[in-house]
């Protein structure tokens, strides 16, 4: 390799597996490489991976000219309440926002519910007598006595992290940062979060549990990105690490380190990102996104090229689909689905004996049964692999040995207790799985609007090529797509995704043709706090772009519909104009708008970004024939549509070249994945070595 070569690296931290991958700039190749995540010391995993990686192409350190990482750190702190020591301080009165909540149980059919936990105690907040009204005056000032009241209590709980949420910040946050300078001084190693700069939005509660869960995971996220960038600094990388964010932008981690919370959905962001991507590359801009790893499964809905946006979600919900049961952040994030279906979850059997997969996950350690790292419980790795969908001698291609016998056993006790075989109780648990994210999938793209039949389903993950027939089939799809690398694409959607960061501010207001010079005046405001980011990440004046939007509903309504706003002052749009896109949108959303009722402004947005970077892949060549000598044996897999075993085509990936056709039933193998298509289907392999399925029967959808 010459030393001119450039390359850039993504890497993504999973629950199980750490994927990563390397892209040469000037030739468009891709190396790949996947391990095993190591929960004690995430970065031991991510210098692996570096080191393999450039030694396969003989490259430095420094040729690397950007480095994008994705973790699942800060979710799994919150998850699993290994966060800071927080305390919170607030406007005097509201020291209970975190336990009042919205003030309704998140289950009302369930008397004995048990309540969110907020990661705050009550002993750890402080009140402070200030107040700002609903238009950012001052009502009542900090004095110097609240301000030794709050050092007092900052000495006596001695917290490792502080929020700062007061009233109203949202359209004043000068209070919090009087307060964060004061603390700055007396306490200079404290982690400080205010609301007005984590999330300056309306909604109490909503503001201040992001903001807690911001300064909760803040020392970790400092303590860890420092290492890991002293880590890839001592392996001869020179330039900054960029952290991938929930919206699907990129910042350094500089700035990553002050807003970890935006990093919580980092991870799923990417994959939507290679899902976009993949489709530009296919010509597919109607797609799901079904990204299936070690611990989870994800579904994102893409539609003309670009998946839905959210403002508001919930994590560490203690009821997976009881909405109020988590801790609700407000962030930007890219609109997506999880679901506790991943390669390591585990099969039991509940209460009324019924067969369940899942949320819990084996993880990295001690993994699936299969993976003879102490592993005993049966889990959808030791199933696929009973049921011939795995080869055991080339799982991440041969680096890593899966036992069959190991996974027997750990199957045996649950195939007792079905009074089933262990090939049959291998079966119930990849049916249950399926059905899973069968029922999630056909209620996630109906609530938007999203006829299954008119789109492909695009698998990757580790464990998606494995699935995708079955829930392509089930949900009566076009076919399914999967792309090149699909064991690792979410670290390939890391280097497709721009330098960005949005900023949002409440304005709270009615909208009228005298209105909108103000709300242009804060829209100049947020550009100007956007392009700060973005000079900080050293984005060229040059390629900077400003996308405003805005968050609108009729007067009265209790939520908004964020509407994109064409490039200009809201001046030159005129009122008329702002009307047509918010009715527009409502309408596209709801089937109808009211066109004669009045609106009102909630929250102004921009997001300034760095422009995407070109990725362009390597074409692998065009050869019909390439099916026949990629062929590797025969292997008895079972195959679900017939309910049995069947000696079936076993394909080598790699020796696949563009314009090939396989029938199924048959497995195409690579390291990183494995993909099983099911019978009555056709695979073409386009010029990339994307595998594009389609069932026979529905060509002519």
């Amino acid at each position: 390799m010459t030393a001119q070569a450039s390359f850039r690296f993504g890497f993504d931290i999973g629950g199980t597996f750490t994927d990563f991958v390397l892209c040469n700039m000037q030739t468009g190749e891709l190396h790949t490489y996947k391990t095993l995540t190591t929960p004690d010391d995430p970065a031991r995993a991510v210098m692996e991976g570096w080191s393999a990686l450039l030694g396969e192409v003989h490259a430095e350190g420094n040729q690397v000219e950007l480095a994008i990482h994705g973790t699942t750190l800060i979710t799994n702190a919150l998850i699993e309440r290994k966060g800071a020591r927080v305390a919170l301080i607030t406007t005097a009165g509201f020291g209970d926002t975190l336990d009042t909540q919205r003030e309704m149980r998140y289950d009302i059919y369930d008397l004995h519910s048990p309540p969110v936990r907020p990661l705050v105690a009550r002993d750890l907040r402080c009140e402070v007598e200030e107040r700002m009204n609903t238009f950012g005056e001052v009502v009542t000032p900090i004095s110097d006595a609240a301000l030794d009241a709050v050092a007092a209590f900052i000495e006596r709980t001695e917290p490792q992290a502080v929020a700062i949420c007061f009233l109203h910040a949202y359209r004043n946050g000068a209070h919090e940062q009087q307060v964060a300078a004061f603390l700055a001084t007396r306490f200079p190693q404290l982690a400080r979060s205010l609301s007005s700069e984590v999330a300056p939005e309306i909604r109490e509660y909503e503001r201040m549990s992001t903001t807690v869960a911001n300064a909760y995971v803040q020392p970790l996220a400092s303590r860890y990105l420092l290492r890991l960038e002293t880590q890839l600094q001592r392996l001869g990388y020179p330039r900054p690490l960029y952290l991938m964010l929930s919206s699907g932008g990129i910042t350094v981690a500089a700035t990553a380190a002050r807003f970890p919370i935006r990093l919580v959905e980092s991870g799923p962001a990417a994959g939507a990102l290679a899902a976009i991507f993949y489709g530009q590359v296919t010509g597919h801009s109607n797609l799901v996104a079904f990204d299936m790893g070690g611990t989870t499964a994800k579904l994102c809905v893409i539609s003309q090229g670009r998946a839905q946006m959210t403002h508001t979600f919930e994590i560490a919900r203690m009821h997976r689909f009881k909405r109020g049961s988590g801790l609700p952040v407000r962030i930007p994030a890219i609109e997506l689905i999880e679901i506790g279906a991943g390669g390591g979850s585990i099969a039991r059997l509940d209460d009324l004996g019924l067969l369940k997969v899942g949320p819990q996950s084996a993880g990295a350690d001690p993994g699936p049964a299969c993976y003879g790292r102490g592993g005993t419980q049966p889990t959808v790795t030791d199933a696929n692999l009973l049921l011939g969908y795995l080869n055991p001698g080339y799982f991440l291609g041969g680096r890593m040995l899966l036992d069959q016998a190991a996974a027997a056993a750990a199957m045996a006790p649950l195939a007792g207790q079905l009074e089933r075989t262990v090939v049959e109780a291998a079966f119930g648990i990849y049916r249950v799985v399926n059905e899973s994210m069968i029922s999630a999938t056909r209620v996630h793209v109906a609530e938007r609007g999203v006829d299954p039949r008119a789109v492909l389903l695009l698998a990757f993950g580790g464990a998606g090529p494995a699935h995708a027939d079955a829930l392509a089939r089930a949900l009566k799809m076009r076919g399914y797509m999967i792309p090149t690398n699909a064991g690792v694409a979410s670290a390939l959607g890391f280097l497709t995704a721009p330098v960005a960061f949005d900023l949002a501010r409440t304005f709270a207001g009615p909208v009228t043709a005298a209105s909108l010079e103000a709300l242009d005046g804060l829209l100049a405001e947020l550009a100007a706090e956007g392009q700060a980011t973005l000079v900080q990440a050293g984005v060229a004046e040059t390629a900077m772009e400003f996308v405003p939007s805005v968050d609108l509903r009729h007067v009265g309504q209790g939520h908004e519909v964020t509407v994109r706003l064409p490039a200009g002052r809201l001046v030159e749009l005129g009122l008329d104009g702002v009307r047509a896109a918010f009715f527009a949108q409502y309408e596209a959303i709801y089937g109808y708008a009211h066109p004669h009722l009045e609106l009102e402004v909630m929250t102004l947005r921009v997001t300034a970004s760095g422009g995407a970077p070109t990725l362009r892949l390597a074409e692998v060549g065009t050869d019909a024939t390439s099916a026949a000598r990629a062929q590797k044996g025969l292997r008895p897999v079972f195959v679900a549509a017939w309910g049995r075993f069947a000696e079936v085509p076993v394909y080598d990936r790699a020796g696949l070249q563009g314009g090939a056709e396989l029938a199924g039933p048959c497995v195409i193998e690579e390291p990183d994945s494995t993909a099983i298509i099911g019978p009555d289907v056709t695979v073409r392999v386009d010029a990339y070595r994307n595998l594009i399925a389609t069932f026979d029967e529905r060509e002519s959808m």
